[in-house]
């Protein structure tokens, strides 16, 4: 089996295979739980899919927006361990979201994905406590490294984004 390697910010190497999935921990039962926002249906199907086939991820739960999210984190809800959040989604948007999940549940992970290439929404991204800024364009080839290095503690930027 083939493999890449990609480097945490603690300098540990981990390993994703040739299918681009990260590879299931062995002799773990806990799966690590992932939450969706984004007010694409399709683009959140296809994440689930590829989040999890042959992975220790779990998708458990999605949402259209912000609020509908962070309805799903209330008292008594969800506990994922890493929310993957849109920027651009309608009643409140990923920026906003990030920093009312960080605020609320410090420990959920933020991944922001979006199509927005632009230094000035990284900023506030990161601002807000984001772990990670993903292209959309780029989840095909970066999405399993982004979220291993978030999981090993951290930060993942697009390698693609323009500087403002």
């Amino acid at each position: 089996m083939v493999s890449d390697a990609c480097f945490a910010d603690n300098g540990s190497m981990t390993a994703k295979t040739s299918s681009g999935a990260a590879p299931k921990k062995g002799g773990q039962d806990r799966h690590y739980r992932v939450v969706l926002a984004d007010d694409h249906r399709e683009l959140r199907l296809w994440l689930k899919r590829e989040l999890e086939d042959g992975t220790d991820l779990k998708v458990v739960g999605e949402a259209d927006d912000g609020l509908e999210l962070l309805e799903l984190l209330g008292p008594g809800g969800l506990q994922p361990d890493m929310a993957i959040v849109d920027i651009s989604m309608p009643r409140l948007g990923g920026i906003e979201t990030a920093r009312k999940i960080k605020r609320r549940y410090p420990d959920v992970k933020v991944l922001i994905m979006t199509v927005h290439n632009d230094g000035e929404y990284l900023d506030e991204a990161i601002a807000a406590g984001a772990e990670g800024y993903l292209l959309k364009g780029d989840a095909g080839l970066e999405l399993f490294m982004a979220i291993e290095m978030i999981r090993r503690g951290g930060i993942y930027l697009s390698p693609r984004i323009e500087n403002g």
